[in-house]
């Protein structure tokens, strides 16, 4: 994958991922009582929000997924391929989105509610218990898809041309071969021809002693 690509995903991935990362920052800070406070007042949105990136993200890796077992299945090999991102510079990118996107949602809805938010170390704190372990497993999962689905790609764009140059080629001619000269049709033929209309050569006049 580009780099372009591998950015655009990573920072996709980091937004929808900042949801997932704010619920289990607030079950762990708020416990039983925390699908009530992210349901209600100024966290109101936050169910559909959540409940649309954990849709987004599933059905992505869900396509990644099929793409590298069609082309593992049209090759008949595991696709790999040779040069992966770094993994700490996929969780750094993600964590820090994840981080800053928890930390604007955090002040937006205090805002929203008329109340102040917490502070700094506060807002670090379970930021980073609740991005950290999901930044982890996305980054894992970035880094593992994206080489694999860009060498998918290239293998089944290759079969498909490969097959439609196939089906477009012009199909063979056949010609009849004999493997050896039939006699009924040589006489035939010879018969049929000018030199069968030739009498037969007059005999040489023999000469009397």
């Amino acid at each position: 994958m580009n780099r372009r690509c591998l950015a655009l995903t990573a920072l996709a991935l980091g937004l929808l991922g900042a949801q997932a990362g704010h619920l289990l920052a607030y079950q762990l800070r708020f416990g039983a009582a925390a699908q009530q406070i992210q349901s209600t007042g100024a966290h109101a949105y936050f169910p559909v929000v959540a409940k649309t990136a954990l849709g987004a993200i599933s059905a992505g890796l869900i396509g990644a997924l099929l793409l590298v077992g069609l082309a593992r299945l049209l090759s008949g090999r595991r696709v790999r391929s040779l040069s992966e991102p770094s993994f700490i510079s996929l969780l750094a990118v993600l964590f820090s989105l994840q981080l800053a996107t928890f930390a604007l949602q955090e002040m937006a809805e205090a805002l929203v509610a008329g109340t102040s938010f917490g502070s700094a170390a506060d807002l670090l704190l379970w930021g980073t218990l609740g991005q950290l372990p999901v930044a982890i497993i996305a980054a894992s999962a970035l880094r593992w898809l994206s080489t694999r689905v860009e060498s998918a790609v290239v293998l089944i764009r290759d079969v498909v041309r490969a097959v439609l140059s196939i089906a477009s080629a012009p199909a063979p001619v056949a010609v009849r071969v004999y493997a050896a000269p039939d006699l009924a049709l040589l006489v035939s033929r010879v018969a049929g021809s000018p030199m069968a209309k030739r009498g037969p050569p007059s005999p040489l006049p023999i000469s009397a002693y």
